[in-house]
């Protein structure tokens, strides 16, 4: 059963072990690692996950540690299906996962306490915290730091926006990456003391789902209603954000949310689907020759982009036939 306990601030709180998963077999539920902690920013998904459950696919989120964990989840058959953008593991390790479905774009604000830091240059030689190795929120900090022409002392793995915040908050870290809501929550709770520093718009994926071949041929009946699923929830929020507090609560999803942040679902949304940051396409080519591109200026791929194939990254099967079905 998804499981969503209160948020608290240490970055392994929501880790589980690996061996504690059942192995797949026919019948037993489709296991889905998320590297993440379910929060406001995963409500879609949470929503279409709901909505594939009422059509009688049997779906079971755990969340891990990282990206990295639910990438090594899926290659060691300890879950079916991953969230994050393995594309290193992909390509260096020659992993045997493809992407299938993008969630969302990116969409972070790097934030410095400003009692130590004022812009980009001031962080040469600093510390940074990002949320894990390989994931988008590293490759922006390093992408910024090649265009401002500094280099970071160290960057330190924190899963969780919220945990980063926090972090924050205490004073514990100086200079890290937030998503919207939690740069939100930093901003109003400690006014003045933080400063978002300036960043060039990026459209290639944060999260996206990913599987082996092997499960998405065997299942392909499942995963296409959950990719349906998905299309069809990004579709409604994006043309009345509201839709997600609504469904959110029809769900029950999110029980342990803070009042504060049960405010943001609607604003939230709100500026995601301004920003364009929820997937209405579910990716495609365009999608994923966006991320070859981003993902190699930041050194999680090498080669020329031009020359990788996308196909080598991602099986586009089962978001054709959900368009084909929805409708483009």
């Amino acid at each position: 059963m998804l499981k969503l306990t209160r948020r608290v601030a240490v970055a392994g709180a929501f880790a589980f072990t690996l061996g504690a998963l059942p192995a797949s077999a026919q019948g037993q539920p489709i296991r889905i690692a998320f590297g993440d902690i379910p929060s406001v920013e995963s409500l879609h998904f949470l929503i279409a996950v709901e909505r594939a459950k009422e059509k009688g696919v049997r779906l079971e989120i755990s969340s891990v540690k990282s990206e990295d964990v639910a990438a090594q989840a899926v290659v060691g058959g300890q879950a079916d299906i991953g969230v994050g953008t393995p594309y290193a593991m992909l390509q260096k390790v020659r992993a045997p996962m493809k992407l299938f479905y993008q969630l969302s774009t990116l969409r972070f604000y790097p934030i410095v306490n400003t009692e130590f830091y004022k812009s980009w240059k001031d962080l040469d030689g600093q510390e940074i915290a990002v949320n894990s190795r390989g994931s988008g929120t590293e490759a922006i900090m390093k992408l910024a730091a090649d265009k401002h022409g500094i280099k970071y002392k160290t960057i330190s793995y924190v899963p969780g926006s919220e945990v980063r915040a926090g972090a924050l908050l205490q004073g514990n870290i100086k200079a890290s990456i937030l998503d919207s809501t939690n740069r939100k929550i930093v901003m109003d709770r400690a006014p003045g003391k933080f400063a978002v520093l300036p960043l060039e718009g990026v459209s290639a994926t944060d999260d996206a789902l990913f599987a082996s071949p092997e499960f998405l041929e065997k299942n392909a009946q499942a995963v296409d209603t959950l990719v349906e699923s998905l299309l069809q929830t990004v579709r409604e929020i994006s043309a009345r954000p509201e839709v997600a507090a609504e469904l959110r609560t029809q769900y029950k999803l999110l029980p342990d949310l803070p009042k504060q942040l049960e405010a943001d679902i609607v604003p939230y949304f709100k500026e995601a689907v301004e920003a364009k940051s929820l997937s209405v396409t579910g990716g495609g080519p365009d999608g994923a020759k966006i991320d070859l591109t981003f993902f190699n200026l930041a050194g999680q791929i090498t080669g020329d982009p031009a020359s990788l194939k996308v196909e080598d990254f991602w099986e586009f099967g089962p978001l054709n036939r959900a368009k084909a079905k929805l409708g483009q």
